[in-house]
């Protein structure tokens, strides 16, 4: 598998409070890890002063009180920290596996994205049929098993409450890529599995989005009430640096979680594990595959 070649970061500041930093200026699972590395030993060191830590795709934010930690200091500090973990391939990361169930091609939203078609490139086909061909694949069914064959590394949360974007864990060449509507639809179903550009989401509240959309899952991931039981500890579910497995269900099957869910009995499938950079580079297809097997 490539491997990008480490970059230095770039340092900016934002106003008194914050300073965001750049790894990359494109998205790569080596870049986002290092994300991950540096955001995690920050966390761990944690100075007096650092007030948050923000995780994103290829780059980080970090607020902190002025008052209590000199800016370049600070400043000094994560350099270091870029220093010390390099490019990360020799560092592993704890994490956990996560299974979703997704109910493609769903009647919600084909409805909703029929309402839309003036705004997408191709208003003749649904968003799936169009992310199938134009990835080459000879039908939905084949795009669906590529989708839900391989695992998916979140690589940030935000953009809405508890919405994770998700990176594809496979060869590049192999990786599905789908541009965003050409204009933004005003409605999306709560939690739609959605696709732009080398992401994967899960919409985690209904509301405007222009990402295409492939289906829906009947597990809830963010919970304001923390009424579920996934949600005790904090209101979103998702963690960067989770790895994500869909699994295709039937109607039928999303029913009954659908009503586990009212019941507030359902739980997302998951399995503690750890992630390491190099030997996923050294055998993607086979790293995956033993990953997966902490779901069984």
């Amino acid at each position: 598998m490539t491997v990008t070649d480490v970059q230095a970061a770039r340092y900016s500041w934002g106003g008194d409070e914050f300073v965001f930093v750049e790894l990359a200026e494109e998205m790569s699972l080596q870049a986002n890890f290092r994300v991950m590395a540096i955001t995690k030993a920050l966390r761990e060191n944690h100075p007096e002063g650092v007030l948050e830590i923000c995780p994103a795709n290829a780059s980080y934010q970090v607020r902190y009180d002025p008052d209590v930690l000199e800016p370049h200091k600070l400043l000094g500090l994560l350099q270091d920290l870029e220093k010390q973990v390099g490019d990360a391939h020799d560092l592993a990361l704890p994490t956990r596996v996560v299974e979703i169930p997704v109910l493609y091609r769903d009647p919600w939203t084909t409805e909703t994205l029929m309402r839309f078609r003036d705004r997408h490139q191709d208003p003749d086909a649904t968003d799936i049929e169009y992310a199938a061909r134009i990835n080459g694949y000879a039908s939905v069914e084949e795009f669906i098993d590529a989708h839900a064959g391989s695992p998916w590394f979140v690589s940030m949360v935000g953009f809405v409450a508890g919405l994770p974007f998700k990176f594809q864990m496979v060869p590049r060449e192999r990786a599905i890529i789908v541009p965003k509507y050409l204009r933004p639809r005003t409605d999306t179903p709560k939690q739609t599995v959605g696709y732009g550009g080398c992401f994967a989401c899960i919409y985690s509240v209904r509301g405007a989005g222009g990402y295409q959309m492939f289906g829906i899952t009947p597990a809830p991931i963010y919970d304001p009430t923390q009424q579920l039981p996934d949600f005790t500890d904090f209101m979103v579910f998702f963690r960067p640096g989770d790895i994500v497995k869909y699994t295709p269900i039937d109607r039928e099957q999303y029913d009954a979680h659908v009503a586990e869910v009212e019941a507030g009995t359902f739980r997302i499938r998951t399995a503690p594990t750890e992630f390491a950079l190099q030997e996923f580079l050294d055998d993607p297809d086979g790293y995956n595959a033993r990953l997966l097997e902490v779901l069984r």
